[in-house]
């Protein structure tokens, strides 16, 4: 018979035992957010219902099968068992309630993002970028991407003075143009 647990903190756990594995659900949301981690361990038939605390540590499940006794530690979001017994001193005990089965999908569904809006030129100062087109301007520079003037110089890259396109010298820094 599978379990399910409110843990706090908009966690919620569920337990099944099938055969002899422990399967475990923790569900968690927020505004926002939601998350959903499932993990199996080989543990045996259970004997008794899961036995769960809230300590320091974080959350403890104790099952009990035929094999002996298993710890399973929650921690956040991670699962883990472990070999050594748990110490339960100043713990809180939860109540694992019964359920008729295990929710396919313990958590409503998000809505869809909204598409983006187009993105706006960014503009800084006298800078200025543009996407759409792939260009840059920065004071009297500029490029573009794609365009048949990509190749041609329209600053000397020596001094960043704007040059003509058929110069072969910078006219401010007498830089060669080649």
């Amino acid at each position: 018979m599978p379990y399910v647990c409110e843990i706090g903190t908009g966690q919620t756990l569920y337990l099944d035992n099938q055969g002899t594995q422990t399967l475990v659900t923790l569900s968690s949301s927020s505004a926002g957010q939601q998350q959903q981690a499932s993990s199996g361990y080989q543990t045996g038939t259970w004997n008794t219902s899961p036995q769960v605390y809230r300590t320091s540590q974080g959350v403890i499940i104790k099952i009990t099968t035929e094999q002996g006794e298993y710890n399973l530690l929650i921690q956040g979001s991670s699962m883990m068992m472990t070999p050594e017994r748990l110490s339960l001193e100043n713990s809180q005990p939860l109540q694992p309630l019964p359920v008729e089965k295990m929710p396919v999908n313990s958590m409503p569904p998000m809505k869809p993002m909204q598409p983006m809006k187009p993105m706006q030129p960014l503009k800084m100062g006298n800078m200025e970028m543009n996407l759409n087109k792939m260009e840059m301007k920065m004071g009297d520079m500029e490029l573009k991407m794609g365009s048949p003037s990509a190749n041609i110089r329209n600053f000397c890259s020596q001094c960043g003075a704007k040059v003509n396109s058929n110069d072969r010298f910078c006219g401010n820094c007498g830089h060669a143009l080649n």
